[in-house]
């Protein structure tokens, strides 16, 4: 189905992050918009302000009748919706096209520019950052994120003047295979979703495939370190990228009074300090790319500057909620353990003699019986470790597959405790706290606002 033809857009699934960006994209476009979710969210309610019909029960009468006509409306679903969902039967049976949120945001990168970004750990900061520096300068973009941006509220850009798209692009279930990127990063490739793939060499493969459908002309900006081999086609541009090496790199870094500024190494023009607007030693590494994607497209030097100062990050990305010399308190979606132990040395890079304490929520089964001992490895990086239970997400429990596995492979010398969810907040009130992180892709950031009153409140007392 052409988009011109498209007059209704129905979600099965409408709550996920990465399907309201998609659902406010056709809003945009002044079309007929409706879908299920499961529960009612934050971000349900605020779609339905915004103009979307959403609904609450498993029933197909209650999908509108404009949205039953399969000549003009597309059904977007996302995978997390189980095959026998009557709603979904409902629109195989009738003939209508169904399509993931994938497999939409690869018609648009043949219809706009594509400048994705994947990688297994810091692409949606990378692509919200690129986002940003664009939507400032004179090129403009849309943009489809996998956060919600702070400095715009949304998850969501739209532009009615700029040919470019700005996509994160994601790997779980292969997805991204349906992009046709104009240019890409792909930030890391360390393992991960293997209850997908299965292997290692898998989840590679899957990458290196996803460099071939890279547009000639366009460009892969690949970081330095990665096992994966490229193979892109004839007339796509290979430039290397990382902190301190490759073809776009940092230079001069300084670090200290809450401040990150470098200068901007690359092959067209060097760009000197610049400034981090939302200073994270990580960010150096994803800002580097994130110029690297903008500059390629013609973003201006001064543009870059002040994209990358005016940044304030992504919520539950290194999401600090309260930050001064009594408590630092932050939320981050960290839920492999190469991200985990990114957040550990930054925090420790940040904060060099303060006490480090980490709440974790394990997320899904199959990723902890996978990697519990890194789990644990790099966990084992702050002073204190609380862990709660697996989130299953997805997953039916696996035997002898809990939280206590990574527990028990914690370094000598690390505080560790393990309480249930539901007594987190407590737990929070009857101690004090120097630095605090809850990091997890689960449902224990529910639990962010209270604790932010309960150490709000310690501070009043």
């Amino acid at each position: 189905m052409e988009i011109k033809d498209i007059k209704a857009v129905y979600f099965v699934g409408a709550g996920g992050i990465g399907m309201s960006a998609i659902a406010r994209y056709f809003l945009s476009k002044k079309l007929v918009v409706a879908g299920y979710d499961k529960t009612p969210s934050n971000l349900t309610h605020e779609l339905e302000k915004e103009g979307m019909l959403i609904h609450y029960e498993e029933n197909v009468d209650l999908i509108p009748e404009a949205c039953k006509d399969a000549k003009t409306t597309l059904v977007v679903y996302t995978p997390a919706i189980p095959a026998e969902h009557k709603e979904l039967v409902f629109f195989h049976e009738n003939g209508f096209t169904i399509e993931k949120r994938a497999q939409v945001l690869g018609t648009l990168t043949r219809t706009h520019k594509g400048l994705c970004v994947a990688g297994t750990h810091g692409k949606t900061s990378t692509s919200t950052m690129c986002a940003h520096i664009m939507h400032q300068s004179h090129i403009d973009c849309n943009a489809f994120l996998g956060g919600i941006s702070k400095n715009y509220g949304t998850n969501y850009i739209l532009s009615d003047k700029s040919d470019y798209v700005v996509i994160e692009a994601d790997e779980f279930d292969r997805s991204f295979h349906w992009l046709r990127p104009w240019m890409s990063v792909i930030t890391a490739t360390d393992p991960d979703h293997l209850d997908i793939y299965g292997t290692k060499e898998a989840y590679l493969e899957s990458f290196r495939h996803y460099t071939e459908l890279i547009q000639p002309g366009g460009a892969l900006i690949i970081h330095k370190s990665l096992e994966m081999k490229q193979h892109v086609q004839d007339g796509v541009k290979i430039y290397e990228y990382s902190q301190n090496e490759g073809d776009f790199h940092a230079a001069n870094i300084r670090i200290g009074d809450g401040k990150i500024v470098f200068d901007f190494v690359s092959p067209l023009e060097t760009v000197t300090q610049v400034s981090l607007g939302h200073p994270v030693p990580i960010n150096i590494e994803n800002s580097v790319a994130a110029m690297a994607m903008a500059q390629l497209n013609g973003c201006t030097a001064e543009e870059l500057r002040r994209g990358m100062e005016t940044y304030a990050g992504v919520e539950r990305r290194f999401d600090f909620k309260i930050n001064n010399p009594r408590h630092v308190f932050l939320s981050d979606y960290g839920h492999h353990p190469k991200e985990i132990l990114q957040c550990a040395k930054s925090l420790r890079e940040l904060y060099a003699h303060r006490k480090l304490t980490v709440i974790f929520q394990p997320h899904l089964y199959t990723r902890t019986r996978d990697f519990y001992a890194d789990f644990a490895d790099a966990l084992s990086h702050f002073d204190e470790v609380v862990l709660t239970e697996i989130y299953p997400a997805r997953e039916q429990p696996i035997e002898g597959v809990t939280s206590k596995l990574i527990y028990d492979h914690l370094r000598e010398g690390v505080e560790r405790t393990m309480i249930a969810k539901h007594d987190v907040a407590e737990w929070v009130r009857s101690r004090d706290f120097d630095v605090l992180v809850v990091l997890g892709a689960g449902d224990l950031n529910d639990y962010v606002p209270e604790i932010t009153r309960i150490l709000e409140e310690k501070e009043k007392a």
